[in-house]
């Protein structure tokens, strides 16, 4: 009898348990990191007010926990802190018009959307939220020119470059 077989059924078995239990425990680490920042950021804005730094910190762990509501409020009081950066309140704009996008508050996504780019007009991440959103409202037309226009920035941006070449086989030129 060939007793190389089990050995081998059995390495193979032990090798892939292990790759299990790493990305398990490296999950569980992750996961962790987020809920202690999570905990500490609750406790010190539940004391007392804090930066627009803490608050979007604290908005981006509730957007990832698709907790919209909360994420809404703080991103709001982010924008409302004292000592608030322009360069930083683009990123917060774009993240509340997330928080309302993800609301299916379309109209009230992009108006964030277009605050962020008053603030930094190339930024592409807010470009790409306002083309998703109005893909969303039926309006493909505008969707594929703001897509477009990130493209003009950013050719290599595979986001743009895929929604666009989908919305672009919606319009199959009449001949």
């Amino acid at each position: 009898m060939n007793t190389s077989f089990p050995i081998v059924y059995v390495s193979l078995l032990l090798v892939l348990l292990s790759l299990a239990g790493w990305a398990v425990v490296r999950q569980i680490w992750k996961t962790r990191k987020v809920e202690v920042v999570l905990d500490k950021l609750q406790s010190k804005l539940s004391k007392e007010a804090g930066t627009a730094q803490e608050y979007y910190e604290l908005g981006s762990i509730y957007l990832d926990k698709k907790i919209y509501t909360q994420a809404t409020m703080l991103f709001q009081k982010a924008l409302k802190a004292e000592g608030l950066q322009e360069a930083e309140s683009a990123a917060i704009y774009n993240a509340l018009g997330f928080a309302y996008f993800s609301q299916e508050q379309y109209d009230l996504g992009i108006r964030q959307y277009k605050e962020a780019l008053k603030i930094e007009p190339g930024y592409v991440t807010a470009l790409n939220n306002i083309g998703h959103a109005y893909e969303r409202k039926q309006l493909a037309a505008q969707a594929l020119e703001v897509y477009e226009q990130v493209l003009e920035i950013e050719p290599e941006n595979t986001t743009a470059s895929r929604r666009a070449e989908s919305l672009r086989k919606r319009f199959v030129p009449s001949t």
